[in-house]
């Protein structure tokens, strides 16, 4: 599991320094301040960390990191990601229960930076959850990435339509029985592949479902199970989410968090990086009814990061909920109604 991460003039981020990381994290923020990015700079350094190493592949951290974080982010040259303006050197540190990793490169850094990192070999894989879904453009994303080696999708798209392909040939597995439960109760079936059609199709029922006339939420929500079924995920694994609360309805963002959950009591950690007020409340009433009976020294902590107009605050959700611009605009939203139907 992630403990810790510390990270210096990374894009937009300043100084952040987030320390006693749990089962499960947030991120909040209003758009633009950041969130996304800090996302897919811890996702681009784990996934670094997981490849390096794996099968006959020879490259080193640094080759590894360098690659992984050009075609995550994209830029014309890896410099480019040193905020401006350039005081310092961007410097990134993550450390885990049984790895860490550091690197450090300035505004003048082409494409290759210089990485140091102490890791177990490892099977484990993470991925990362976008806000938008992948599997009506899988074989779009991997035409582009695999045959044209061109920008557009980045690794975060990538390595997910490359999991979803992985996991075609792997039968369905009954780990995580409950959590992938609470995930078909949302979509209302699965997904299965049709090898003529070469295509993926929503099975609901007895009824096979085109994906293209499948919704965004339904394809993202089948596209987890998917992986969890086909052993892709596994304990240990890290899922980073970008706005879970993209494309879905209340009642169906109610058992997405469940199934988060459980899967996070089992041993897979998460990052979540939200705006929402209903995510943010449901996590926190959850967290709330866990720690009822436990008392102090073993409550759950749910750690969280807000970004707000380039300032940085840490918060516990098992001490309070977090200050953010997010709540407050809920608050005074909450405050106004009263008002109204008082008067």
């Amino acid at each position: 599991m992630l403990t810790s991460v510390t990270l210096k003039n990374f894009g937009p981020l300043k100084d952040i320094q987030w320390n006693n990381l749990a089962p499960i994290n947030v991120i909040l923020g209003g758009n633009g301040q950041g969130k996304t990015f800090l996302l897919k700079a811890l996702y681009a350094s784990v996934k670094s960390v997981e490849q390096c190493g794996r099968g006959d592949d020879i490259r080193n951290i640094s080759d590894i990191i360098s690659d992984k974080i050009y075609w995550t982010f994209q830029p014309d040259k890896l410099g480019d990601l040193v905020r401006k303006p350039v005081e310092e050197s961007l410097n990134f540190s993550m450390y885990a229960d049984e790895w860490n990793l550091s690197f450090s490169f300035g505004p003048d850094t082409a494409k290759k930076i210089t990485a140091t990192s102490t890791f177990p070999s490892t099977e484990i894989n993470s991925i990362f959850i976008p806000a938008k879904e992948v599997l009506s453009l899988q074989k779009v994303i991997l035409k582009s990435r695999e045959q044209d080696y061109m920008f557009g999708f980045d690794d975060t798209y990538f390595d997910l339509a490359r999991a979803i392909r992985f996991s075609i040939s792997r039968n369905n597995s009954e780990d995580f029985a409950n959590s992938r439960k609470d995930l078909r109760e949302i979509s209302g079936g699965c997904l299965e592949y049709d090898n003529k059609k070469e295509n993926w199709v929503f099975k609901k029922g007895n009824l096979n479902y085109s994906i293209g006339l499948t919704s965004e939420g339904i394809k993202k929500i089948t596209s987890l199970e998917t992986l969890l079924g086909s052993k892709y995920l596994s304990k240990g694994s890290k899922i980073f989410i970008d706005e879970p609360e993209s494309a879905l309805h209340p009642q169906a963002i109610n058992k997405f968090i469940d199934a988060i959950n459980l899967l996070s009591d089992s041993g897979i950690q998460f990052f979540i990086a939200t705006h929402s007020y209903f995510v943010i409340k449901k996590i926190y009433i959850d967290l709330l009814n866990k720690n009822k009976n436990r008392n102090s020294s073993n409550k759950i902590h749910i750690p969280v990061l807000s970004l707000d107009e380039e300032k940085v605050s840490y918060n516990d959700m098992s001490i309070m909920m977090p200050k953010n611009s997010i709540i407050d605009e809920s608050i005074r939203l909450y405050k106004e109604e009263i008002k109204a139907s008082i008067e």
